[in-house]
């Protein structure tokens, strides 16, 4: 087990009421135990409680009253009052890029950065992060410039396009050398110490702005000669400031009652994973899904599903788990694949997806070669969950599982990732063949704004189609797809995607009613989909998911019932409590 940041331990002892009533003489006391809770445990034969008792890292009791609650009472027992609050099982996350999360945070965000002064606030509060000499990357500067997050469509203008030139940063940045993008990647910006290290401030080149004197502007074209002089002065990252973003990021989940993540592992982040658990660092469980061709070497070096990447043991903190796949592009680049054109491209239908892997780039462009690769998997000891997100990728990939069904292949854990845009027909396989859709709630707030405009009304009715898919007997599993893409950023909270699953709208709850009403969810239903559902899918369903005895203790608290509020105050709810492995990683200040 993993020990734990003690200054997270010691924060329960001041932060919360400890109990302190008459002495007890339970022959096996409990370590914790929760009380005057509205405690939803998602077990139909008890939904609700009142008092949770942790013995350990284990679920001792779910009790109806507190009074129960004295018998699991010891002298050392730690007894939270929790007035009211709403207590769940933890959430888990069923889809992160956990290697890109922390660089969004202590790295620069420009998403929704596109004036002077935003440009200036984020730059000092970068620097203050990184040590002198450190370079400044990323930026993704105009992502949302021309929609607001309460705009219904992407033609709702915010103004002319904003540029940013190197003298708006040159003073907070001296010590830093800096080079940032445009989240399409057409413009790149670099300050003066990053012009002067790659020796582009007086001898400039092809591709380079100029103003009227003939002095770089800081702004570079792509393509420009200059974009590969300065990425090769650009300081890589060090290992320290690495585990100083995967610091950031593990505060960001356990302070979103995140108790576990499936993280789209990558090597080199997978030995960070390790090096943060021998610190005690880990404060989340974590499931690594490598990619779809690492499936054969991963198995030559015995290592299979459930084993942890070194020791090669069964490990309940950090594990492998299925392999990730791909069979079509993304939406927001013109790249899912379909069986009808673009509206807005009438010549485009998609295309497939490339396969990365340490050392090649497979190009999956037959589904002979994906059956290959995974067979290859499967002969490892590993599941496919592949990620498919127009209608034709997703039936290709369902004509694949049951292809193998029919060869006798148990599709238990089997996955559709995104399940973005599915035809009526399609609705129905994924009970039939008990494959997961895992969906990606959060995108329904962000993508509603260009949807209709690249496929049209009626293929639109298909997508985020969670209530046609529940009605069809499929099984959701909720993953926030953290951070995002260069255009869009993703938000892990669970507000966010409950809101989305439940409200189908922006954040400012915009359109009125829903954007296809007809696909809301209930709150229970996105719960369970957060919760049971993901626990099921990593094949620890027994063990975790709901609040019962017996289970592991993996707990969040909110500070407000989400099952009696308005579902448009879902987004106000807050995190009060995260707790993991029976251990507090996380206390609200209230």
């Amino acid at each position: 087990m993993p020990r734990l940041p003690s200054i997270l331990l010691s924060a329960s002892t001041l932060l919360f009421f400890l109990g302190c009533g008459p002495e007890y003489t339970s022959d096996n006391p409990a370590d914790l135990i929760l009380l005057n809770a509205d405690v939803y445990t998602m077990e139909e034969n008890q939904p609700w409680a009142s008092a949770v008792v942790v013995t350990g890292n284990t679920i001792t009791a779910v009790l109806a009253s507190d009074a129960e609650a004295d018998a699991y009472r010891g002298p050392d027992t730690e007894v939270i009052d929790l007035d009211g609050k709403f207590v769940v099982p933890g959430f888990i996350d069923g889809h992160v890029h956990f290697n890109n999360a922390g660089s969004l945070i202590n790295d620069a965000n420009l998403m929704a950065v596109a004036d002077d002064q935003g440009l200036a606030e984020e730059m000092a509060r970068v620097v203050a992060i990184l040590d002198p000499g450190e370079w400044i990357t990323g930026g993704l500067w105009g992502a949302y410039e021309e929609w607001s997050l309460g705009a219904e469509s992407a033609g709702e203008k915010q103004g002319s396009r904003w540029q940013p030139d190197r003298w708006m940063i040159d003073d907070i940045t001296a010590e830093h050398p800096t080079l940032l993008n445009s989240f399409d990647s057409e413009l790149y910006l670099a300050n003066t110490a990053a012009l002067q290290a790659a020796g582009l401030e007086d001898a400039p080149v092809e591709g380079m702005q100029l103003n009227g004197e003939g002095i770089p502007t800081g702004l570079i074209y792509r393509g420009s000669p200059a974009l590969s002089r300065l990425r090769s002065v650009r300081k890589p990252k060090s290992h320290q400031r690495l585990l100083d973003e995967n610091r950031a990021a593990l505060k960001a989940l356990r302070e979103a009652g995140i108790v576990e993540i499936h993280d789209i592992a990558t090597p080199d982040q997978t030995a960070r994973f390790v090096e943060l658990q021998e610190n005690g660092e880990l404060t989340v469980r974590v499931w690594l899904r490598p990619d779809l061709s690492r499936g054969a070497d991963l198995g030559a070096r015995g290592l299979t599903m459930g084993l942890h990447p070194t020791t090669q043991e069964p490990d309940p903190f950090l594990r492998y788990g299925a392999l990730k796949g791909y069979i079509d592009g993304i939406m927001g680049t013109h790249g899912a694949l379909f069986f009808e054109p673009y509206d807005d491209q009438p010549d485009n239908y998609g295309h497939y997806r490339r396969h990365t892997s340490d050392d090649s780039q497979m190009l999956v462009g037959d589904m002979e070669k994906m059956y290959g690769l995974i067979q290859a998997g499967l002969d490892a000891g590993f599941v496919p969950n592949v990620h498919a997100i127009g209608t034709k990728g997703v039936a290709l990939m369902l004509d694949l599982y049951e292809r193998l069904r029919n060869q006798g292949v148990d599709l238990t854990g089997f996955r559709v990732i995104h399940a973005q845009v599915i035809r009526p027909d399609d609705f129905p396989r994924f009970r039939e063949l008990g494959v997961i859709a895992e969906v990606n709630p959060y995108h329904i707030s962000d993508d509603m704004r260009w949807m209709e405009e690249r496929i049209g009304h009626e293929r639109s009715k298909g997508a985020y189609a969670f209530q046609s898919l529940l009605e069809n007997g499929a099984m959701l599993s909720f993953g926030s797809d953290w951070p995002g893409t260069s255009a869009a950023e993703y938000h892990m909270h669970p507000k966010y995607l409950i809101h989305a699953a439940v409200n189908r709208t922006t954040l400012n709850h915009t359109p009125e009613g829903g954007w296809f009403p007809e696909q809301k969810i209930s709150v229970h239903e996105a719960l369970e989909s957060y919760t049971m559902n993901n626990a099921y899918a990593d094949f620890e369903g027994d063990i975790r998911g709901s609040l019962k005895p017996g289970k592991v203790a993996d707990i969040t608290v909110c500070d407000r019932n989400l099952l009696e509020i308005d579902p448009s105050d879902i987004l106000n709810m807050n995190i009060e409590m995260t707790i993991v492995d029976g251990k507090i990683v996380f206390m609200g200040g209230g």
